[in-house]
């Protein structure tokens, strides 16, 4: 039987699944909503076959037509997200506990959600005087060093559209609220491949990360604690363990 009809790619992988799967992340990149003739467009596929995936997608819960017949993302994703979510942290907490381990604060990893950052997963220091990330929190990434690790990772024009929807609301006197001021922390933290948060989400609190780099989500790890202990050597001294365990959960995720 011919490839094209079997629907069989030459390594066994079945080709409507993989294009179905395609559709999802060019819809998620593009915001979450399109038309079939955007998606046409951005997958190169025919019309005819994106009318009878996204039908499918449709019957499945994962996309919804609005009134306006253009798609969007369907609820049920939620519960797979929620699961990946949830995987993601387990992955996470041995390289976490490491960390705490080997440097004695607390140790974060963040994901990049929409325009949001959310923590997924923390291992808390073992000092009485320490700093507690709620797992679920979200903040505006402007005012975390998470937030600007993974900005780091992302072109230019797509930060400051993130920028110009969230605003810049001022939290502490060490908040930058200037776009222009925000992306040369950005570029630095592109050139020296970890970015830090002076006091700029909470008073008295210090926080080194670097991104987590080659996996599907744009996700950060963290060290954070009291700006007294958060000295220039412990962080010269976390930035290349940061690195590595980062390094060790992109592996574990592929």
């Amino acid at each position: 039987m011919a490839e094209e009809n079997s629907g069989k790619g030459r390594s066994g992988s079945v080709q409507s699944i993989g294009r179905a799967f395609g559709l999802l992340e060019t819809m998620a990149d593009a915001g979450g909503m399109m038309g079939l003739s955007q998606l046409a467009a951005a997958s190169g596929l025919p019309l005819p076959t994106i009318h009878r995936l996204v039908r499918t997608l449709v019957d499945l819960g994962y996309l919804r037509q609005e009134p306006s017949r253009q798609y969007v993302l369907g609820p049920k994703l939620i519960r797979l997200g929620e699961s990946s979510s949830d995987m993601l942290s387990v992955w996470a907490r041995p390289h976490l506990a490491r960390l705490v381990d080997e440097l004695g604060e607390s140790a974060n990893m963040a994901m990049l959600d929409g325009d949001q950052i959310v923590y997924l997963a923390q291992v808390p220091s073992r000092h009485s005087m320490r700093m507690f990330t709620e797992v679920g929190r979200r903040v505006l990434p402007h005012c975390t060093a998470v937030g600007k690790a993974i900005f780091s990772q992302l072109r230019e024009a797509e930060v400051r559209e993130l920028l110009q929807r969230t605003g810049m609301p001022k939290h502490t006197e060490n908040t930058i609220t200037d776009p222009d001021a925000f992306m040369a922390q950005v570029r630095a933290t592109q050139e020296q491949g970890y970015a830090t948060d002076e006091g700029e989400q909470e008073v008295g609190v210090r926080c080194v990360a670097v991104a987590v780099t080659d996996v599907p989500s744009r996700l950060a790890m963290s060290i954070s604690g009291p700006a007294g202990r958060m000295t220039e050597e412990l962080v010269e001294r976390a930035v290349p363990l940061l690195t590595q365990a980062g390094k060790a959960l992109s592996e574990d995720l592929r």
